[in-house]
Order: C-alpha cells, then sequence, then structure tokens
C-alpha cells in the first residue's frame, strides 16, 4: 500500500499578518493532495466528468497544534480514518508534520460522492470508487461502516 505524503512548497503569499500559514491554506493542500491522491490511483478528473461524479464535503476541520512559518519544512499525509462499505461516504485525515515529526495541524473531512447531473449524492457509486478507496492507507483508528 502506498504512503499518500508530500512536501508543501511555502509561499509568501500563503502566510498571514502574523507572518505563519494562512487558515485557508492548509485547506488548499489537503484538497490539492486528495485530488493528487484519486488521479494517481485512477479516479481521475476526466472520468469523474465521465461518471458524472465528484466529491463533496460535509464537513471540513482543522486543528492546529504549532505555527507554520515559511522557512518550516513540512510534510502534508492522508488516510482514510472512515469509509462506507460501498465507498458513498468517508472521512479522510491529513497530518501536517515538521522536519522532525512534530504534528503541526490535522484536518479531517466528511464527504460523499454527488451525482453531478442530478446534483443528488450519487447512488449505487461506481465499483473503481471502493477499488480506490481501498487502496488509501487507513489510520490507526480507522472505522468501516
Amino acid at each position: 500500500m502506498p504512503t499518500f505524503s508530500k512536501k508543501i512548497s511555502l509561499r509568501w503569499a500563503d502566510l498571514d499578518p502574523n507572518f505563519h500559514l494562512r487558515h485557508s491554506v492548509y485547506y488548499d493542500f489537503g484538497a490539492e493532495l486528495r485530488v493528487e491522491i484519486l488521479e494517481e490511483l485512477g479516479l481521475t478528473l476526466q472520468l469523474m466528468k465521465e461518471l458524472k461524479l465528484g466529491p463533496v464535503l460535509f464537513r471540513e476541520e482543522c486543528l492546529f497544534r504549532r505555527e507554520i512559518r515559511l522557512s518550516d519544512t513540512v510534510t502534508i499525509n492522508a488516510k482514510v480514518a472512515k469509509l462506507r462499505p460501498d465507498g458513498s461516504r468517508w472521512s479522510i485525515r491529513h497530518e501536517f508534520l515538521s522536519a522532525d515529526k512534530k504534528l503541526m495541524a490535522v484536518i479531517t473531512v466528511d464527504g460523499a460522492w454527488i451525482d453531478t447531473a442530478l446534483r443528488k449524492l450519487a447512488s449505487p457509486i461506481p465499483p473503481i470508487v471502493k477499488k480506490v478507496f481501498d487502496e488509501i492507507p487507513k489510520t490507526d483508528d480507522f472505522v468501516l461502516g
């Protein structure tokens, strides 16, 4: 099972007036990593368009533990924390880690799949979704159900 993590490149524009990472940038990094994971595992944006399927978030929460500054080396990872057996609903946890592996922040998102033509929750879920989510690493406290 691959590990899904990436080193973050911080930009001056990512900072707030207190010279640390602006709160909304954490969410942007999480979204970017989630899309990269789906793409890498074959659930590409083009395929989602063809399937008339898109991810939708119900909740997005960040716990800020330590400041992230422009000079910091930070890695973000993503793991599935909860998953319905059919892949229709899910929670993904992201950890922002310093170079010395200190926890800087944690983002948790709860989501599902929307039928982009009907604008309603998708049902049934295409089999590729379950296949892709089976390949994403799970948290130590992962819940299936």
